[in-house]
């Protein structure tokens, strides 16, 4: 074997991990290239300058760019005759419950681009039949939209796709250069208005990241290196080809291989349960890890757009490094939302930024000890001094106390994430670990630690650049899926088996490659699922009993009736390549600070003070001891 390459795309940095034949780990980190991503790759790539690389997996935040800059293709969308209004209406829930001048986000298809298609399916069947002059219709109208791309989104299109097939094939044989996306290929599950704002948003982002993915495989070939591999929201690698025709599940393409590689360092050092926090230059992902691997969920919003295909549980706010500190009109302290990204970037890295941010605060506070920074930064204390001295003037205080309360505010927006992935999911944080990671996780860990109740930290190597080892690491993964909408007490294990088969049959995995499958399930009557681990010749009483030990687990509770199955599932993936997880003394992991401990791999440090790690600061508050663990890393605990 030969190497394998990660790259996470961040909004300052864009990070490179190589893991060689033999687990050997080599890092580099340049300044991200906001116009276009590629560029920073590139870079990162000719910066290792190896020649002997096999494959090559990139996390990128081009669909969520997308989304939240609304830069996607042009669709129209085809949707049944009176159900035209599904994007409009949503759930019918208030962008904010007392705030009425506040709006969802417009939806990615207007009104005006939403065909209207005269048929009808019904759960049971068809209750008006899709015949040619609707057909007809239907495609005249939608070529005189001049679209870039067409979304179908039939009703009860899960259960009965003909219909959605019909339509897509007289489109095609009319519009041969147009693509066409069905919900029943995206998403064949119930809720419509999950499924269509599902279809719609892979349509919108489809066309973006094929060009995006096109561009950067041409770099790589003209670089003699492999075909480009994306990490994808679940947790899984997938080839370019691949990922240019499933752009939906790329929209947490990178904060996805944190927790990956977050799971993994976990795992090596013999815990199972933690939570994650990634902080970066522009925000902070926080993420739950049970059982040794990243909890996947259907669903959530990415930029204000449903999309309810499986993904690793992540949640991102915008408390990175490089978040504004300003006044609000009441006279508030306030840091965030906006960001000062890598240009101009804190004040501290001296590239024009006039703003403090985070990082200007840590500057000053002393926090973060290093000349110098990622990507040859050089670090401007003075700077930071007085942008942080401004602030402080206009709020009476001192520039100190100034700088500690921007980095408590952004600790407790970190903490709020961090009980939202936990304690609304019947998950005690006080039983977990948390692993700090990105350039800023190691220097908030502490911090975060107190606020939420979490008594250990662990820190792990190549903390800097962790998303991008989780995506030197990962397999190459592919999923099924299929509806199923059975109770448990009214199926039998050969039906279950069909359904599970038929997951498989969609996978198109390799004949060597682990099989998984997991049954989306939920007690009858109740409007929300979890996913239950299952195998075809399950009995649906052991599905049954499986669903409530779990749900008690989650939710504290279980209910005296039968469980409905509504979807089922398969994952096969390949085997993740394998790390060498060591520390390395001298110009190794954590060289200053096995400097003053003279180089001794059980350096404990216990005052407060500030470790200078590559490609991240880690701080020891007042009242934690930090000790380095033989893999690299280190461990921090409450007490003496």
């Amino acid at each position: 074997m030969s190497a394998s390459v990660g790259i996470d795309v961040g909004g300052t940095f864009t990070d490179l991990v190589c893991i060689d034949a033999h687990g050997a780990v080599e890092t580099r980190k340049v300044l991200s290239t906001p116009a276009d991503q590629s560029e920073g790759v590139e870079s990162s790539l000719r910066a290792l300058g190896r020649q002997d690389v096999s494959r090559v997996v990139h996390g990128t935040t081009v669909a969520t760019n997308m989304l939240l800059e609304r830069a996607g293709a042009r669709v129209v969308l085809c949707a049944t005759a009176g159900f035209t209004d599904l994007l409009e209406l949503r759930r019918q829930v208030r962008a904010s419950l007392y705030d009425l001048t506040r709006h969802h986000p417009e939806p990615l298809v207007p009104a005006t681009h939403v065909v209207p298609v005269d048929e009808r399916i019904a759960p049971e069947g068809v209750l008006r039949p899709l015949l040619a002059p609707a057909i007809t219709e239907a495609v005249d109208r939608v070529q005189a939209l001049q679209p870039d791309i067409v979304a179908i989104a039939l009703l009860h299109a899960y259960r009965h796709p003909a219909h959605e097939q019909a339509l897509a094939a007289a489109l095609r044989a009319r519009m041969p250069d147009v693509d066409v996306v069905c919900s029943s290929d995206v998403f064949p599950e119930i809720r419509e208005y999950e499924r269509t704002a599902t279809t719609v948003a892979e349509a919108y982002l489809r066309p973006g990241v094929a060009r995006y993915v096109r561009r950067l495989a041409e770099r790589l070939r003209a670089m003699s290196l492999p075909a480009l591999g994306v990490m994808t929201s679940s947790g899984g690698m997938r080839t370019a080809a691949d990922a240019s025709s499933s752009a939906a599940q790329l929209a947490l393409s990178g904060p996805a291989g944190g927790v990956v590689g977050a799971a993994a360092v976990l795992r090596a050092a013999g815990l199972d349960r933690a939570l994650t926090v990634d902080i970066g230059g522009t925000s902070a992902d926080v993420g739950l890890i049970l059982d040794g691997e990243p909890l996947v969920e259907p669903g959530g919003e990415v930029a204000g757009v449903p999309i309810a295909l499986p993904r690793v549980l992540v949640e991102t706010v915008s408390a990175g490094g490089g978040s504004i500190a300003w006044i609000d009109d009441g006279g508030a302290l306030r840091v965030g939302p906006r960001s000062a990204g890598s240009v101009p970037g804190p004040i501290a890295f001296g590239r024009g930024g006039t703003q403090p941010t985070v990082t200007d605060a840590h500057v000053m506070l002393g926090n973060i000890r290093a000349e110098r920074m990622s990507g040859g930064v050089h670090l401007d204390v003075a700077g930071a001094r007085a942008g942080v001295n401004t602030l402080a003037h206009r709020l009476g205080r001192s520039a100190e106390d100034t700088a500690r309360a921007i980095v408590a505010t952004a600790d407790a927006t970190m903490a709020r994430a961090l009980r939202r992935v936990s304690v609304e999911r019947g998950v005690d944080p006080r039983q977990c670990a948390l692993v700090a990671f990105g350039g800023g996780g190691p220097l908030h860990a502490c911090g975060l630690a107190e606020i939420v109740g979490i008594p250990r930290v662990l820190v792990p190597p190549h903390a800097g650049v962790l998303s991008a080892l989780g995506l030197a690491m990962t397999a190459e993964r592919r999923e099924g899926m299929v509806s199923v909408m059975h109770r448990a007490g009214d199926t039998t294990a050969d039906a279950l088996a069909r359904a599970m088969r038929d997951a498989e049959a969609r996978c198109e995995g390799e004949a060597g490659w682990t099989r998984s499958w997991y049954l989306r399930a939920r007690f009858v009557g109740q409007g929300h699922e979890l996913d239950v681990s299952a195998a075809p010749g399950d009995a649906p009483d052991a599905i049954r009993a499986r669903f409530a030990e779990l749900h008690r687990a989650r939710v504290g509770f279980d209910l005296p009736v039968d469980v409905e199955i509504v979807s089922a599932r398969c994952v096969v993936s390949d085997e993740p390549r394998m790390v060498r997880l060591e520390r390395r003394r001298g110009a190794g992991w954590d060289a200053a600070a096995l400097a003053d401990s003279g180089g001794a791999c059980d350096a404990t440090l216990r005052e407060p003070c500030s470790v200078v790690l590559p490609d991240a600061t880690m701080l020891v508050a007042a009242g934690w001891r930090a000790r380095a663990l033989p893999m690299g890393g280190w461990m921090l605990e409450r007490g003496a």
